[in-house]
């Protein structure tokens, strides 16, 4: 932006303009939705911006939006459409006298974005791990390696348990499916590229939601941690299987990355060098 650190307050979240991001950072006070105040703050780099909007709000605001590129947020693509507009991560209302000053920061965001298209992967950073909620039927939890179902006798299916208790490696899985817990029989669901039973209530990689259980604010970052894990490992090795070249600038972004998720612990060093080795034969 024309001025690094320049700061635009408005109600439950500020946004600070920086150079090639957005840093946003959430408010926690009781009137904050709670799935922002969770987040508690997020950088969004320009590259994963499609598009800017300011339109009038309610009740004399105006509502700054930009709106992120397909497959550039995991927290998005996890949400798949179901988040409630006050919960909008990407929205910042203003009071009307804040327009022109709004304005401003919307042109400049504008003339520095690179295209609208889908992203080629996740450029916003997932919520940090471990994370863990309690469903209906379970609890689960996510050290960034493994997710782990731990049911509830007073919630879960016979059919769970006979199953018994279950651990999913990342490496087993190929997404995950979020059905939010403010819509009738919410779930969150791991997919593992094989038939699942229809109803999440019979399926063992799958816990249900329920009144008071699985809320938006601890189950989606939940399901966006997992995804942006499973997108991680996977295609490392498909794109290597292929024998595909890429071109070296990605590769190199590839393996920084790579070496952010090792030095958080959530790669270890045998799959930090293994991928770093898959990555460099791609050149």
């Amino acid at each position: 932006m024309s001025r690094m650190g320049d700061v635009l307050a408005g109600f439950h979240a500020a946004w600070e303009f920086e150079s090639d991001s957005v840093l946003i950072r959430y408010e926690r006070g009781l009137r904050t939705p709670k799935l922002l105040a969770a987040l508690g703050e997020r950088r969004i780099p320009l590259a994963a911006i499609a598009g800017v909007t300011l339109e009038p709000g309610k009740r004399g605001t105006v509502v700054l939006r930009v709106e992120p590129r397909a497959g550039a947020d995991p927290l998005i693509e996890a949400a798949a459409g179901q988040l409630k507009e006050p919960a909008d991560p990407y929205r910042l209302v203003l009071p009307a006298e804040r327009e022109v000053l709004a304005e401003y920061y919307a042109d400049e965001l504008r003339a520095r974005l690179t295209g609208p298209g889908p992203a080629e992967r996740f450029l916003v950073a997932a919520p940090p791990v471990p994370l863990s909620f309690k469903a209906y039927d379970a609890k689960a939890s996510f050290d960034g390696r493994t997710v782990h179902f731990r049911w509830f006798w007073t919630g879960a299916s016979s059919a769970k348990w006979k199953a018994g208790d279950q651990s999913f490696a990342v490496s087993e899985l190929s997404g995950v499916e979020w059905r939010s817990p403010e819509v009738f029989e919410g779930y969150l669901r791991l997919l593992r590229g094989e038939s699942a039973p229809a109803q999440a209530d019979h399926d063992p990689a799958a816990v249900v939601f329920g009144l008071g259980y699985g809320p938006v604010h601890e189950s989606l970052p939940f399901a966006a941690a997992v995804l942006a894990a499973v997108r991680v490992r996977g295609p490392v090795a498909a794109v290597a299987a292929t024998g595909a070249r890429r071109d070296p600038a990605d590769v190199a972004e590839r393996i920084r990355q790579l070496g952010e998720l090792h030095r958080a612990g959530l790669v270890t060093d045998e799959e930090f060098s293994v991928k770093k080795a898959e990555l460099l034969a791609e050149l």
